[in-house]
């Protein structure tokens, strides 16, 4: 009988155990059922004055204000998800994952009232984390890769500061640029 590799088990239950909640969780924002749309403002809550609205109740109403906002973050929630089921993505999908849920771990600290969903988003965070821990070698290869560049002919001070200048003046452009598409198409109601 072939000895079991806790390392091995432990991954595959946090990525199908991940998969399966974040998969629920995405479509249920896809299909429109997590947060409250105009169509499903419970009773009563519309005619409230903004300051008795509960911190729960305004970030749902919030939240489910831009369908398309919840598309975004359902179908990024599916696709990292989905990627946790093969070896060869799981890493990416683990990428994708943690921020989402940094995210809804921030969202839950300071706008619900009830902590069973911060506590479900921390077990999925942690587990992302045991993804990234068992495969820390493949991590530390692809970060070394990231930031080994092979080193760069040397350069003078004076072409040094010729770039310097030459990029400054890119950076004045894209920003005078950045204005006149900003005041021609306005700032918006905020």
């Amino acid at each position: 009988m072939k000895r079991f590799n806790f390392k091995e088990l432990l991954e595959i239950t946090c990525r199908l155990y991940v998969f399966f909640f974040l998969t629920a969780y995405g479509v249920g924002k896809v299909i429109g059922g997590q947060f409250y749309s105009a169509s499903r403002i419970p009773d009563g809550l519309d005619l409230m004055p903004i300051g008795q609205v509960s911190d729960f109740d305004l970030a749902w109403v919030f939240m489910g204000r831009s369908y398309g906002y919840m598309l975004f973050i359902g179908l990024a929630e599916v696709l990292g998800a989905v990627l946790l089921l093969s070896n060869k993505t799981k890493l990416i999908g683990t990428i994708i994952l943690i921020p989402i849920m940094v995210n809804v771990i921030v969202f839950d600290i300071f706008f619900l009232d009830e902590y069973g969903a911060l506590a479900g988003a921390t077990l999925y965070l942690f587990m992302l984390f045991a993804i990234l821990f068992i495969n820390k070698d493949k991590m530390i290869t692809i970060f070394n890769d990231l930031i080994n560049n092979k080193k760069l002919p040397k350069t003078s001070s004076k072409e040094k500061v010729y770039k310097y200048l030459i990029v400054a003046a890119i950076i004045v452009l894209i920003f005078i640029g950045d204005q006149l598409i900003v005041n021609f198409f306005g700032y918006g109601k905020g």
